[in-house]
């Protein structure tokens, strides 16, 4: 593994990588999520490190390529047909459309660029060859592609999988025990199978959940096993906290303590150290400190822009200027020092990322 070499003769070695496990038990989950603050930042920190450059996030931009109407009943979602939320559906998208947006992503820092539709399964026919063309023309900018279309059949996956999609997006939300409880028309096993075609198909895997539905700690220990017992972990995961829409079955949960969702992000760095872990859904309601703890407990994804599908999330600029305050930067930047007199100083950092 190489070091991290500045211009300045300073050298730091990261520490030796752990070998990853797929055989985490729910009692030392939980008693990953009991260890003092201090000491379950410190663990994270030195997992994230061992596979990751600290000072860096990855930027993506989610857009809804297809909004609302969905037919299924997931008590957290706005796009869920049965629910009145003020979305309003809407047809999915051009590819020329989707495509300006990609290359304005692109040109704001974004790596990764995910388009969602709200379907509870990926239609044949010209809908789903029209998203094909818009996976072609994502990886043709320079992009990661990813999608999240609802459930695929095996020929989808291939098909997706032949255009360059690099990821698939298919949360498992919550433990399989609670999942019933938020949705009911899709079984949890279907969310599984779904994801293994993905697997099968040769594209990777974007799987995580959500906080703050009402569920319990062993719910959270429970999504947690489920994640990082599988063979391979997901390649990224993303750490939600619920966007209390009014109008769903959710609106009125109670707020959580910011601090549960940094556990949350420090347990799964230390579960999966090699993935991704994305900071998503319920951004906009932390205040910069609580983002930051986030990024000390092994997250290093964000999305960016001003809406999630159809939730607001953080302005561009003000990401940029949260990760300027951390003296962070967002993945395929030049890295910066600032001299006495404020002039930009060059920065050489090499780094193994696996």
């Amino acid at each position: 593994m190489e070091s991290l070499t500045d211009d300045f003769g300073c050298m730091a070695t990261p520490p030796q990588r752990p070998p990853l496990r797929y055989d985490w038990t729910a009692e030392e989950i939980a008693s990953l999520l009991d260890l003092p603050f201090p000491e379950l930042l410190y663990s994270a920190q030195t997992a994230h490190r061992a596979f990751h450059n600290p000072d860096e996030v990855q930027g993506c931009t989610l857009l809804s390529i297809k909004t609302g109407g969905c037919p299924e009943d997931c008590a957290y979602c706005p796009q869920a047909a049965r629910y009145k939320t003020g979305v309003d559906a809407q047809a999915l998208l051009s590819v020329d459309e989707t495509l300006d947006a990609a290359a304005t992503a692109r040109d704001n820092g974004a790596t990764r660029f995910c388009m969602g539709a709200a379907w509870r399964d990926a239609p044949e026919g010209d809908e789903f060859e029209r998203v094909v063309e818009m996976v072609r023309g994502v990886r043709s900018l320079g992009l990661e592609a990813c999608c999240t279309l609802g459930m695929l059949t095996r020929q989808q996956a291939e098909r997706l999988a032949e255009a360059g999609l690099t990821a698939y997006n298919h949360n498992l939300d919550t433990s399989p025990e609670f999942y019933g409880e938020i949705i009911t028309t899709r079984r949890y096993q279907e969310r599984l199978d779904t994801l293994g075609r993905v697997r099968a198909a040769g594209i990777t895997v974007c799987c995580g959940g959500i906080i703050g539905m009402g569920e319990s700690r062993t719910d959270r220990i429970g999504l947690l096993r489920e994640l990082s017992t599988q063979v391979p972990h997901p390649e990224s995961v993303p750490i939600n906290l619920l966007v209390r829409v009014e109008g769903t079955p959710l609106a009125a949960q109670r707020s959580v303590d910011p601090l549960e969702l940094v556990r949350m992000v420090a347990a799964a760095r230390i579960l999966m150290p090699a993935s991704m872990v994305r900071l998503s859904a319920g951004r906009l309601s932390l205040s910069d400190e609580a983002q930051a703890l986030c990024f000390l407990g092994g997250a290093n994804s964000i999305f960016m822009g001003d809406k999630l599908l159809t939730t607001s999330n953080p302005e561009m600029d003000r990401d940029r200027q949260l990760l300027d305050k951390l003296g962070m930067r967002l993945m395929n930047e030049p890295v910066t020092m600032t001299g006495s007199e404020g002039a930009p100083l060059p920065l050489s950092v090499k780094a193994d990322h696996g």
